[in-house]
């Protein structure tokens, strides 16, 4: 985790400061205004990684700055080479601002072709850096920024880095605007996680109804590219004890193809929208689907289409009722458990879910509540429920949360339960790393092992508990009704020992005390 870095978050911290006392304080413009300069900088990096390895490899490689840009409503004609984030960065401050407002933002709207989402959500973007000094600086200070977080990948063998969402959870922390809408950023290790259990595929389509700057998008790419990396017995575990390498250049276009087409996103958030967008083709992916849509409306009705969803769908209370798809048939506002059914109905028969939910969703007796555990224990396979502690999402929130997956169409036989004590870093405001990785490597591990005939005791982490005893208890998902505490019989010494006991010890005192009076006697 990136916000682990003193460094990385003072200069995160500096940049901040720059946009707030040059007039732009609006927390969500500043984040828009710093991810497309991000973007700039992070395509031009990609483009010159993938160039040089073709040309090491005697193979040809089509730049995105090859030939020429005609400026829109001008007949000027530009080398698109000009348009590099290395190109301009060392431009006298004053030439900056046109440069960047009417060719390099123009040119970044058209690297997607017209009918793609990213080309439709771009088109009313606009670049609202004014001042000169404040360009200036910010590019300055996201230069270092790109230092730090190489460095920070090559210290702790993070060999693929989710660059823009780490600033902006960051930046999201630096502002204390966290969580605005029920909306913060899924942990990159409890991503990874979500992952290991999940195993995606390629070929796979994979999506989040409510993707926010596409973090499990990007997990889900990352996780099926290490798979198919030929050199993926070299790479080393990360800090979480993952396995991850970085091979978006390495892998074929055909493969790359197949990848952009399986990944698909949803949110209500235009900026979101445009982050995830500009996400994942910081990452190699030329035309992500991610699209705005407000997954819960009538407007949507997608069902029955995905292989692998994960999400964390945001937990804002509830909404209005005449904004629900009719399709939804719990009746409830309670946005927790309209998305449940949502990614139900979006999985085709077989496909398989790993969603985060507030624990609240596990135990309240509402009969909402009841019937979306009542629909997950009868309609699908429900596998697991990995109870995680309180402090995971902080500093955004304090809420107990869990992971449920499930797999739609599968029949419930025994539901495996873990009660996750600790992911690896301290449960405070702060989260810094601990030593180790917590539990997430043994509830990997213990997940692809779980059996029938290999029941544990319910006094350990895990265990299995039949689908009959959750549905006798009113289909109660809370950990705390089936594990067993351990109880500890301690024995206590016969009351006569005691009192022997005491009794040497205070004759042992009094000789001492003769001993010193003896000794002062002495002196004297």
């Amino acid at each position: 985790m990136l916000q682990n870095n003193l460094v990385l978050k003072q200069k995160v911290d500096k940049l901040w400061k720059k946009f707030w006392s040059n007039g732009i304080s609006n927390p969500l413009t500043a984040i828009e205004q710093i991810t497309y300069l991000l973007f700039i900088k992070r395509i031009d990096d990609l483009d010159l990684e993938n160039k040089n390895k073709a040309q090491s490899g005697g193979e040809y490689y089509k730049s995105k700055f090859e030939g020429k840009f005609i400026v829109p409503g001008t007949k000027e004609e530009l080398d698109k080479e000009t348009l590099r984030w290395s190109y301009f960065k060392g431009m006298n401050s004053e030439d900056l601002i046109p440069h960047i407002n009417t060719k390099v933002f123009p040119f970044l709207k058209s690297l997607s072709v017209e009918t793609a989402p990213f080309a439709k959500h771009m088109k009313n973007a606009v670049f609202a850096i004014s001042k000169p000094k404040l360009l200036e600086e910010t590019i300055q200070i996201i230069e270092e920024i790109f230092e730090e977080i190489k460095k920070d990948s090559i210290e702790r063998n993070q060999s693929f880095q989710d660059i823009q969402g780490d600033v902006y959870e960051l930046l999201i922390n630096e502002i204390s605007s966290s969580g605005k809408n029920g909306q913060f950023r899924t942990p990159r290790h409890i991503i990874k996680l979500i992952n290991e259990l999940l195993e995606p595929e390629i070929g796979n389509k994979i999506a989040d109804p409510a993707c926010g700057s596409g973090g499990f998008l990007l997990g889900a790419y990352q996780y099926i590219a290490t798979k198919l990396d030929k050199n993926k017995d070299t790479v080393i575990q990360d800090e979480d004890g993952f396995y991850r390498s970085s091979v978006s250049g390495l892998l074929s276009e055909d493969i790359k193809n197949i990848l952009g087409k399986s990944l698909y996103g949803y949110d209500i958030d235009i900026t979101m929208v445009r982050l995830g967008l500009m996400n994942l083709m910081m990452h190699g992916i030329d035309n992500p689907n991610i699209d705005y849509k407000d997954t819960l409306s009538e407007a949507y009705n997608e069902e029955n289409k995905y292989d692998i969803i994960m999400a964390n769908p945001p937990f804002t209370g509830s909404v209005d009722q005449s904004d629900i798809n009719s399709k939804l048939k719990v009746k409830t506002t309670k946005t927790e458990l309209l998305f449940i059914e949502r990614i139900y109905n979006m999985l085709r028969v077989g496909g398989s879910a790993g969603v985060i939910v507030p624990q609240g969703v596990l135990f309240s007796t509402g009969k909402a509540f009841v019937a979306i555990r009542k629909m997950l224990l009868e309609k699908t396979e429900l596998k697991a429920i990995i109870n995680m502690p309180s402090g995971v999402f902080k500093p955004y929130a304090g809420v107990s949360t869990a992971i449920l997956i499930f797999t739609k169409g599968g029949q419930t036989e025994h539901v495996w339960f873990y009660d996750m004590q600790s992911d690896g870093y301290t449960l405070d405001d702060k989260r810094m790393k601990e030593s180790g990785y917590g539990d997430l490597q043994d509830i990997v591990s213990k997940y692809h092992q779980r059996s029938e005939k290999k029941k544990n005791s319910r006094s350990d982490k895990s265990f299995l508990v039949a689908k009959n005893e959750i549905k006798d208890l009113g289909y109660d998902f809370s950990i705390s009704r089936y594990k067993e505490e351990e109880i500890v019989d301690d024995t206590y010494e016969e009351p006569k020992d005691i009192i022997f006991d005491i009794e040497k010890l205070e004759k042992e005192i009094e000789e001492k005390l003769i001993e010193l009076r003896s000794i002062f006697d002495e002196m004297d």
